[in-house]
């Protein structure tokens, strides 16, 4: 779930929704048209990354104040094999790495067919890795925390959830996801499947291994999710991604982006719109519980000629949305639930300002939860439904 510019242009397009959606429920139907009848449920992606920096106790806590129902740690491994929460395995962007150790221990690897030189977190251990302090990678956002807070690990993380859930009288689920599993198991050379055994040791030691615990666990690869359904009753989340949108509406899909990266090696055709084809989506069905699709995949665009944004041109960012592609309902069919990414309020370019709004379009929709950066707005969006 990574880029701003994804972000900018469709909270842009989305917002653009001439009237929007009947509202859901009544008299002769549901309340909501989720999977299972129930509300959806607001994950705190990162935790509150839109106020304080990503990936830190302190974030998840703020999320779960604001009434997140999940937080969200995306999860790299160190050298001596911990599980950290950081977006990537690269630590430049995210951390003061580069204060603290020379730029001897940066070094280039593959990380998704990408050649990158950077700090990796698979080249130190724990112990230097809670040397480092957070920082904010994105500078449209508060910088005054920057090196306050330390870097959790899986176990930290799972502590925290616990703590507040007995504490606040709600669960308050994880729903980690595993990053670059090819990459740790070749790359970093952590060998098969040693990344996915590792977090299950620490979710079944904390939850038991069951379908109920509170707990979702996700990725991008298929590989490593059809694995962890071979050892675990948790729930398992095939995450969609792309690189774009083309100027028609279309989704395009462009190396790193376009597929799973298992797929890549392993010269499997598929991309990830085919993983939303119904034997795609039927596929999934066999090892996973649900779909995290980019919210692009959902919506349905025309270009009707109008300059939504007042900029006196009439691009993408204006084009109208008219309601679903089909593939919540195709996916719901298949007994998957649908959970979409990434909503920010701090992404609201061209001219559009209401992100609670975009959420409660995507919610009418039938989506089962959101990912957002400011969960408070995700939770209001889910009340004024």
């Amino acid at each position: 779930m990574h880029s701003i510019k994804k972000s900018l242009r469709w909270m842009a397009l989305s917002l653009a929704a001439a009237g929007g959606l009947a509202a859901c429920g009544g008299d002769d139907g549901p309340l909501y048209r989720t999977l299972d009848g129930m509300p959806p449920i607001v994950i705190g992606h990162r935790g509150a990354s839109g106020e304080l920096p990503e990936h830190t106790l302190e974030s998840y806590l703020r999320a779960i104040e604001q009434g997140a129902q999940c937080i969200e740690p995306d999860l790299v491994m160190t050298k001596d094999g911990y599980l950290i929460a950081r977006h990537e395995p690269m630590l430049d962007d995210t951390t003061d790495v580069a204060e603290k150790f020379p730029a001897s221990r940066k070094r280039t690897m593959n990380v998704d067919g990408e050649l990158i030189t950077a700090y990796f977190a698979s080249d130190f251990t724990l112990a230097e890795i809670k040397t480092l302090r957070a920082k904010q990678p994105r500078a449209n956002r508060p910088q005054q925390f920057n090196g306050l807070y330390s870097i959790p690990t899986i176990e930290e993380v799972v502590a925290l959830a616990k703590q507040e859930s007995a504490r606040r009288g709600r669960t308050i689920c994880v729903y980690p996801e595993l990053k670059h599993s090819t990459f740790h198991a070749r790359e970093a050379g952590f060998g098969a499947n040693v990344f996915e055994d590792k977090l299950l040791a620490v979710l079944h030691a904390a939850y038991g291994n069951s379908q109920s615990a509170p707990v979702f666990i996700q990725s991008f690869e298929v590989g490593n999710l059809q694995y962890l359904r071979t050892k675990t009753q948790m729930k398992l989340v095939q995450l969609i991604d792309a690189d774009d949108v083309n100027d028609d509406g279309s989704i395009k899909l462009a190396p790193p982006y376009h597929k799973p990266y298992d797929f890549v090696v392993k010269g499997d055709p598929r991309t990830f719109a085919d993983l939303l084809k119904p034997e795609g989506l039927a596929l999934i069905k066999t090892y996973a519980d649900g779909v995290g699709p980019w919210k692009p995949y959902l919506v349905r665009t025309v270009q009707d000629g109008v300059d939504r944004n007042g900029d006196g041109k009439v691009t993408i960012n204006d084009r109208r949305v008219v309601g679903s592609t089909g593939v919540i309902e195709a996916a719901h069919a298949q007994g998957l639930f649908v959970h979409t990414w990434t909503f920010r309020n701090d992404a609201s370019g061209y001219g559009f300002s209401d992100p609670k709004a975009e959420m409660q379009y995507y919610m009418r929709l039938g989506v089962d939860g959101v990912f957002t950066d400011f969960p408070a707005t995700g939770v209001a969006a889910v009340a004024g439904l």
